[in-house]
């Protein structure tokens, strides 16, 4: 049984979200939805994958896909944050298993092309084949008949883009919960400086705006349950690195001295090469089985 806590629409242009908690990777995936239409978007679904065992599975995004269909709800979109780099991303398979295109940023080109240097695969990556769309800056869509804004918030990523659905902002890798801070931006692209501007530009959304994060590592203090929803307010005033107007120097002090001391994630040079390709395993060789490529002594 995952882990689930549902926040529910707060009126007329207001989304219901469910969040799904996955444990072994401190995932939060996402489903959104219009109650007007019951038209939903599912956002940063996880493919499950064991590094021991180099196996994937699909447990997860099958339980989201159980409740949306014992919802008696429609998948419009397939959306991801970013290509992460704790979790592989289950975007092609749950647009193989609903027929909703998927999306991402459009900046997801220039990190392609940074990780196909450090993994030396020239043509191994292509966004405009594996994604339907492919967001800029500012551009909008429509959920049912929910407006969606899509905000570039760099600085985890140099492509990383929240999502703004009327009330509701699922704003991935950029805040914790507001007890836990902010996240990481020591990988490549990443930047303390630039992730201090995106969450500036997240904390000047107005005042009830629900945040949604995109992982949670429990415990903390003395909460043992995973927790992903706090208000611009709330994290404007409390976050553990944020609240109370932290500058700017400051921040980026705490943030890289922070970095310094955490190890890769165990899944990340695995699911590079996964979620630039939408999702997708390595091409397979003449066995019939993908492999993976994993670069020695460049971290």
């Amino acid at each position: 049984m995952m882990f689930t806590a549902t926040s529910p629409s707060t009126g007329p242009g207001s989304p219901r979200v469910v969040g799904f908690y996955e444990e072994a990777s401190g995932s939060i995936q996402y489903v959104v939805v219009d109650e007007a239409t019951k038209k939903a978007a599912v956002v940063d679904v996880v493919l499950d994958f064991d590094p021991a065992h180099g196996r994937t599975r699909t447990d997860s995004a099958q339980y989201i896909l159980d409740y949306i269909r014992a919802e008696g709800l429609e998948v419009e979109w397939v959306l991801d944050t970013h290509p992460h780099a704790d979790h592989m991303m289950a975007s092609a398979w749950l647009k193989e298993q609903t027929g909703a295109p998927n999306a991402i940023g459009e900046k997801v080109r220039e990190i392609a092309e940074l990780w196909t240097g450090i993994y030396n695969v020239p043509g191994m990556f292509d966004a405009d084949r594996d994604f339907d769309r492919l967001f800029a800056d500012g551009e909008t869509f429509k959920l049912g008949e929910l407006d969606v804004k899509v905000m570039l918030s760099p600085g985890h990523t140099l492509g990383s883009i929240t999502y703004v659905v009327g009330d509701a902002a699922f704003v991935h890798d950029t805040f914790m919960h507001v007890d836990a801070g902010t996240t990481r931006a020591d990988f490549p692209g990443g930047s303390s400086k630039v992730l201090y501007a995106s969450l500036q530009a997240l904390l000047a959304l107005p005042d009830d705006t629900r945040l949604f994060v995109g992982h949670d590592y429990p415990p903390v203090g003395d909460r043992t349950d995973p927790a992903w929803e706090a208000t611009v307010a709330d994290h404007r005033a409390n976050n553990k690195h944020m609240g109370g107007g932290i500058s700017e120097q400051d921040f980026i002090k705490l943030r890289d001295e922070r970095d310094a001391t955490l190890p890769l994630p165990d899944r990340m040079l695995h699911a590079l090469q996964v979620n630039l390709r939408g999702g997708r395993l390595p091409e397979t060789e003449s066995d019939g089985a993908s492999y993976f490529k994993i670069p020695a002594n460049k971290f």
